[in-house]
This record gives structure tokens, C-alpha cells and sequence, in this order.
């Protein structure tokens, strides 16, 4: 067996807000009001969803168009018995 190896983390004892992920995420929770995306994230991510949207709609208009259910003159409706 291996014997469990001693840790020298201050992890689970800091109170303050350190580098450390643990610590963020717990900072993170405890504060909700002031955590906030920057305004250059915000505004790289608007851009690209513009640029997503551009390019969806590019797609959309340059594929063929296929009729999904094509008009029957001939059928009669489905569920009609008389």
C-alpha cells in the first residue's frame, strides 16, 4: 500500500481571496454582486455572434431551396374517411 502523501496546502484555512482557483470560486460565490464580465469580453463576444449570424444567413441563402411538404392537389387530406 502507499502511504497517503502530507499536503502543505493552505487551501481549505484561507480566508482571503488569493490566486488559487478554490479560493476564487468560494470568493466568487460569497460575492455574486460584484463579479461581472468585462466590457472588452462583452464586446468580443457580441461580435462574434454578429459575425455568426452573418455567416448563417449566407448559408441559408446560398443552399438549394427544398419544399419540406410540397402542396398535393391529388391526396386528400390525411384523416379524411368520407
Amino acid at each position: 500500500m502507499t502511504r497517503k502523501k502530507k499536503t502543505r496546502s493552505l487551501a481549505d484555512k484561507v480566508t482571503i481571496r488569493t490566486g488559487r482557483r478554490k479560493d476564487y470560486k468560494k470568493w466568487r460565490k460569497e460575492n455574486p454582486d460584484q463579479v461581472a464580465p468585462s466590457r472588452r469580453f462583452v464586446a468580443k463576444k457580441q461580435q462574434q455572434r454578429k459575425l455568426q449570424a452573418v455567416r448563417k444567413l449566407a448559408r441559408e441563402q446560398s443552399g438549394q431551396p427544398i419544399e419540406i411538404h410540397p402542396e398535393r392537389k391529388d391526396d386528400p387530406t390525411p384523416g379524411d374517411n368520407a
